[in-house]
């Protein structure tokens, strides 16, 4: 069941309502002796919660990426050129 967001016109209480979809949208403010209009809020919602191990930002790559990051991977462990070696005078 999902929480709704609601907000009085009158007296300006923001309250959540734990309610089924199936039911009406509150209409009187929850708050004793105010008795206001209350209108629905718009509220993003809890989004994804992963729980667990197991999921990793990986496991759903494309073929494409995993073949892009083996190559560079590969290109990347060959070794540097060395800096020891002497270098060629371009004076001659």
């Amino acid at each position: 069941m999902p929480t709704y967001e609601y907000e009085c016109e009158k007296c300006g209480l923001i309250f959540e309502e734990y309610q089924s979809i199936t039911e009406p949208a509150l209409s009187i403010c929850k708050k004793d002796g105010c008795g206001g209009h209350v209108k629905r809020l718009f509220s993003p919602g809890a989004g994804f919660l992963f729980k667990g191990n197991g999921f990793y930002a990986t496991d759903y790559r494309s073929e494409a990426y995993k073949k892009q990051a083996k190559n560079d991977t590969a290109s990347s462990s060959s070794p540097a050129p060395s800096s020891d070696s002497p270098k060629k005078s371009a004076d001659k």
